[in-house]
C-alpha cells in the first residue's frame, strides 16, 4: 500500500498527457451513462489569479441510480458523493490520476458490502484510462 493508499487516495501513473487524460475519463464516462457534472480546472483558474500551478483537473461525476442508495443507507457519504477523479501532473511531468479508495470510503461511512460496488466505479475508470 502506498502512502497515499493509507490516507484514503489511489494514485495511477497516466500514459497520456493531463488533457488527454481528461478526455480520455469523460469518454470513458459517457459510454458508461454516468453524469459528469463538473470539470474544476485548478490549474486555469490559478493562472486567472496570476499564480502558477501545473495543470490539475477534478472531474466529478456520477449516477442517481447508484449514489441514492448509498446515501440512504449512510446519510454522510454525500460529503463523498459525486465521485470524483483527480487528473494532475507532477514536477517531473508525469500525469497521476487520483481517487478515494473504494474500501477507505466503504469502511469510512460504515457501508455493507453489497453497496459498496458502486464506489469502485472511479477506480474502474481511472485504471482504463491511464492505459496508453
Amino acid at each position: 500500500m502506498s502512502p497515499t493508499e493509507a490516507s484514503g487516495l489511489v494514485d495511477r501513473r497516466s500514459a497520456h498527457d493531463v488533457d488527454a487524460t481528461v478526455a480520455r475519463v469523460t469518454e470513458l464516462l459517457r459510454a458508461k451513462g454516468a453524469t459528469l457534472f463538473a470539470v474544476v480546472d485548478h490549474g486555469g483558474e490559478a493562472a486567472r489569479v496570476g499564480l502558477s500551478m501545473r495543470p490539475t483537473k477534478l472531474l466529478i461525476f456520477g449516477s442517481p441510480s447508484a449514489g441514492t442508495p448509498l446515501m440512504l443507507a449512510a446519510p454522510g457519504i454525500a460529503i463523498d458523493l459525486p465521485l470524483k477523479i483527480l487528473v494532475w501532473e507532477d514536477a517531473a511531468g508525469t500525469t497521476w490520476l487520483t481517487t478515494n479508495s473504494p474500501a477507505y470510503l466503504r469502511d469510512r461511512h460504515g457501508l455493507a458490502e453489497p453497496l459498496t460496488a458502486a464506489l469502485g466505479a472511479a477506480d474502474a475508470i481511472a485504471e482504463a484510462a491511464a492505459r496508453p
